[in-house]
């Protein structure tokens, strides 16, 4: 994948549809951006030909933003937590029109996650295009719920944790964590170091997610999938999730992780608070179809990811087929399906003066789409690479 365009000079975007974030979508509009910020956004006369230094799209939309992706191009983050691994996730996610990314590394021994943050800082300092941050998806989760997480790593955070989180400084952290299981005050504390927490692999009652969420909860990750589910009287995670009307649900729309039907229940429900996510491992843009997560061997089949007792281990997906996937099988619009995959991502980050909308002042971030919602380029802040798709 190869960057055409780092130019001080004024580079404009052609889209015969602009959808601009929150929903709202425009016909016949030029982007023009310089010095990787939008500088401005106008239509045009689409009998008239197209200047130097431009490009034409059939969709644009904002550059889309992946929150929970563990690897890509045959390579895991757990596996190897280094500048290398970084590009790659960032790289393969692009395929499928991701602009962004936070590399997620999963439950680990002892404070291995440390070196997985040092290894994103140091992807930051050396320039890596697209690079939001890192995910924590544990240690700190239940071990009732550890879906394919090797639970003997599963445990309690402590102190020293919550200080080493704090030590990051290659943007955004999330942690996904389940918050019945953490000592009092936790959820505060991290968000007190700026952290942004989730709960997942969770077995919490909605009450717990209610103390959560006055602490400082401000999402779930992967609804629906490794948590405790919704009943008559108990609404568990799930039930609670769908009640707030803060929390953002990250959720996996690949056809194996969610029936479409509660898909398109959570799309009617939470809307402007549902993201869409890969949780997209290394067989993304990759050769292999065969690897080992946590001390099993995960194989790929009919685009299912699992281990040998049938049990899912991430998922095999890109971004934009998560936005068709819920436009064709959830019935959702592709103005809201998009906002899912970019405006709502950038809310859930606080990161929705920045990044999420097409407008002057703006990163210069897109998605370039074809008229099928494929993927066929991206802007990274002013980036703009063409996408090689693997056939």
């Amino acid at each position: 994948m190869t960057d055409i365009s780092n130019s001080t000079r004024p580079f404009r975007i052609y889209a015969d549809r602009l959808f601009v974030g929150d929903g709202r979508e425009s016909e016949n509009m030029v982007v023009t951006y310089m010095d990787g910020v939008i500088t401005d956004v106008a239509s045009f006369d689409p009998a008239k030909p197209m200047p130097e230094n431009s490009v034409h799209t059939p969709i644009a939309a904002p550059g889309f933003i992946d929150i929970q992706i563990n690897g890509a191009c045959d390579r895991q983050f757990n596996e190897s937590p280094d500048v290398e691994t970084v590009t790659a996730i960032a790289n393969g996610a692009r395929a499928g029109g991701t602009a962004y990314v936070l590399p997620t590394h999963t439950t680990a021994p002892g404070e291995d996650y440390v070196q997985a943050m040092r290894a994103v800082e140091a992807a930051v300092i050396a320039g890596v295009p697209g690079i939001l941050g890192i995910h924590l998806e544990g240690p700190f989760l239940s071990t009732e719920k550890p879906g394919i997480h090797a639970a003997i790593n599963i445990r309690p955070i402590e102190p020293r944790d919550i200080k080493n989180i704090g030590s990051f400084t290659g943007g955004k952290v999330l942690i996904t964590l389940a918050p019945e299981c953490q000592p009092k005050n936790s959820i505060q504390n991290l968000v007190s170091e700026g952290a942004i927490v989730f709960a997942g692999h969770s077995n919490a009652t909605a009450q717990e997610i209610e103390q959560a969420i006055s602490e400082g909860l401000a999402g779930v990750t992967h609804l629906f999938n490794a948590m405790s589910q919704m009943t008559g009287r108990e609404p568990g995670l799930v039930g609670a999730a769908l009640a707030s009307d803060q929390l953002y649900c990250g959720i996996i729309a690949d056809g194996h992780h969610v029936a479409w039907s509660n898909v398109k229940l959570s799309a009617g429900v939470l809307r402007c608070h549902l993201c869409l996510v890969t949780d997209a491992m290394r067989t993304l843009e990759g050769e292999e179809t065969e690897f080992s997560v946590h001390g099993k061997q995960i194989r790929l089949q009919s685009g299912r990811l699992t281990d040998a007792t049938g049990r899912l281990a991430g998922a095999h997906i890109a971004m934009d087929a998560c936005v068709r996937n819920i436009i064709n099988f959830a019935g959702v619009d592709a103005a809201t399906a998009i906002s899912m995959a970019s405006t709502n991502p950038a809310r859930a980050l606080k990161m929705d003066d920045q990044l999420g909308y097409v407008a002057p002042g703006y990163r210069a971030s897109l998605s370039l789409l074809s008229d099928g919602y494929r993927a066929t380029g991206v802007l990274v802040d002013g980036h703009f690479f063409h996408v090689d798709r693997k056939p």
